[in-house]
């Protein structure tokens, strides 16, 4: 049980924060005291826009420097024109998650044995530029198609981790998490479940008490793994929210993509790496960005990526350095990256 639980935020005030989030390009750089003229690229920003839109909460823009282009919160949300340009290599689906053999049921993929990913929602509370699934068919996988993915799961005996993603699993009410964690529960061969959700760095508001007590009541152990970035990210706000996940939580981890321009710096991962530490999460995964159409500028070279590892192997002690890797379509498991 969580104490003291009245230390959580109040049940609406995360939806009210959501419906007044930034929802353009304009809108957002108004808002951190920016505008187009600060950017080359914005000729075909409409276009983008129309493509994948842009959604920031407020409090995750607060976070910004006010009349800095380059700050590394804005870059990773900021839809700009450069996303629509045409580079090879590049793939609307990298990691070939729509295929027949990836999909057993609607809304469920497996990928790796042992485990399979519950699309949950099709929503997000911010939208990352640099998204792996920002092409992904959602409408092929509503959640009203959760009936046969739990189906799947149910039949599926090699199954022993369910892995909640989207979209954001979090955008789910309470009711509707609470019933999913009970049914995935009530499967025999079911051991963990795993959630993967970015709200609690971008919307901490969400960590109410009924989802605190949800997460805590599971008959199952809950891993939850956060997404960030950037040390920027983590404020006194994300880390009330982090202390009261970590007593409702078996474990608490983070993953976050090596980006270009962004947090492609050991300094930078290094101070990320500590900060998480003291909001009580764990270093988990370092990605490499996938080749996703419209990302192209986050990219970096894996010479890049390792010098930039080896410097946090010297400046981190060993629990708190992730594991930097690629998810490399059809493979067993994610690939770590070769160090030079």
């Amino acid at each position: 049980m969580i104490t003291p639980i009245e230390t959580a935020w109040e049940p609406e005030l995360w939806r009210i924060e959501l419906s007044q989030a930034l929802r353009s390009a304009n809108d957002l750089l108004s808002y951190v005291q920016l505008s187009n003229a600060d950017f080359p690229d914005s000729s075909t920003l409409s276009a983008v826009e129309a493509d994948f839109p842009v959604l920031v909460p407020r409090s995750f823009a607060d976070r910004m420097t006010p009349g800095k282009p380059a700050d590394p919160l804005l870059r990773q949300v900021l839809a700009r024109g450069e996303e629509s340009r045409t580079v090879d290599g590049l793939s609307l689906d990298p990691l070939n998650e729509t295929s027949d053999a990836a999909i057993p049921a609607p809304g469920l993929i497996k990928k790796y044995h042992g485990r399979a990913l519950l699309i949950t929602t099709s929503g997000c509370a911010v939208h990352c530029r640099y998204c792996f699934r920002r092409h992904f068919p959602y409408e092929e996988h509503r959640p009203t198609a959760l009936a046969g993915a739990l189906d799947a799961i149910r039949q599926d005996p090699t199954l022993s981790e369910v892995i909640l993603s989207g979209g954001d699993p979090l955008l789910l009410d309470d009711r509707r998490l609470t019933e999913l964690l009970h049914n995935l529960a009530a499967i025999p061969h079911i051991r963990r479940i795993r959630i993967h959700t970015r709200i609690p760095v971008v919307l901490p508001t969400r960590i109410t008490s009924m989802l605190l007590q949800t997460l805590a009541n599971s008959a199952v152990p809950i891993i939850m793994v956060i997404h960030t970035n950037h040390p920027q990210e983590l404020d006194h706000n994300t880390a009330r929210a982090l202390r009261l996940l970590s007593r409702a939580v078996r474990f608490l981890f983070n993953q976050a993509v090596l980006l270009n321009g962004i947090n492609d710096s050991a300094d930078v991962q290094i101070a990320l790496c500590e900060r998480l530490f003291d909001q009580q999460v764990l270093p988990y995964y370092l990605h490499m960005p996938d080749a996703v159409v419209g990302t192209h500028h986050f990219l970096l070279e894996d010479s890049a990526a390792s010098v930039i590892y080896a410097k946090m192997q010297a400046g981190l002690p060993g629990f708190l350095v992730p594991k930097l890797v690629r998810e490399i379509a059809g493979e067993a498991s994610k690939s770590t990256l070769a160090l030079a």
